[in-house]
């Protein structure tokens, strides 16, 4: 296993897997199940799953589709959509899920994550941060799939995430999401000296190069989505993951 996480991240829509930009014009580009069987041959160490209508549509997770990947997945995988109670993430924990990915029940109440990760354990309990610059240059986190600006600094939020019992953040440019751009250090490395910690950094990767970017500016872990689902400029579906080689070789010398 490598000693910096990789995880590719899926999203699914109405059971289906999809993709985007800036957390918008989602098209539809396979079956979920079928991707992890792909992931499974090219022994990816973790997935994350997210669920970008659930919490918009006020709507439980489809444990269904959860249990279809849990049955196929050969490694641990996340999964965050309409997470509200503490039942959905002791149902998600019955499937095989390993890990809890909160986002808009956090932000509109943070003893939901006191009460989870005191039920669970807060190795369990992940909080994803979603956040964008304002017109003044200021970071804001949103939720519900980035629609809704809570107006709060996710630097500030980082720290209340990690007094209420968090075990790690997932912290997403909404800027970056999908464009291939590289992450946005500035943000991953504010956050990453805010708090002790992991961080995984998400949005806008495209290169070795850029996972490599955001280790050195303080992320724990990587995820990235269209790198791994899409290639070429025409962004042909082509699921992929590196070979371990190439990602020892990346991070190498990076303390």
């Amino acid at each position: 296993m490598l000693r910096i996480r990789v995880i590719p991240t899926l999203l699914l829509r109405n059971a289906g897997l999809v993709k985007g930009e800036k957390f918008a014009s989602h098209k539809y580009v396979g079956d979920p199940v079928n991707a992890v069987k792909i992931f499974n041959t090219k022994e990816v160490d973790e997935l994350v799953f997210f669920d970008i209508t659930a919490s918009r549509e006020h709507r439980k997770p489809n444990y269904e589709l959860l249990s279809d990947i849990a049955s196929q997945a050969f490694m641990p995988f996340g999964y965050g959509g309409g997470l509200t109670q503490l039942e959905d993430i002791e149902k998600l924990f019955k499937i095989g899920v390993e890990k809890a990915i909160i986002n808009t029940a956090a932000a509109n109440n943070l003893n939901f994550v006191r009460e989870a990760s005191s039920v669970a354990g807060s190795q369990s309990i992940v909080v994803a941060i979603d956040a964008r610059k304002n017109l003044l240059g200021r970071y804001q986190v949103y939720t519900q799939s980035g629609t809704h600006n809570t107006k709060l600094d996710p630097i500030t939020y980082a720290k209340q995430l990690e007094e209420a019992g968090a075990g790690e953040l997932i912290i997403c440019s909404i800027d970056r999401e999908g464009t291939g751009k590289g992450y946005d250090t500035d943000l991953i490395s504010r956050v990453a000296e805010a708090v002790s910690l992991p961080v995984v950094a998400s949005g806008g990767a495209n290169s070795l190069e850029n996972l490599r970017e955001a280790v050195c500016a303080g992320a724990s872990a990587v995820a990235a989505g269209n790198m791994f689902v899409f290639h070429g400029k025409h962004k042909a579906v082509l699921i992929t993951y590196p070979e371990y080689s190439r990602l020892e070789e990346n991070f190498k010398d990076i303390n």
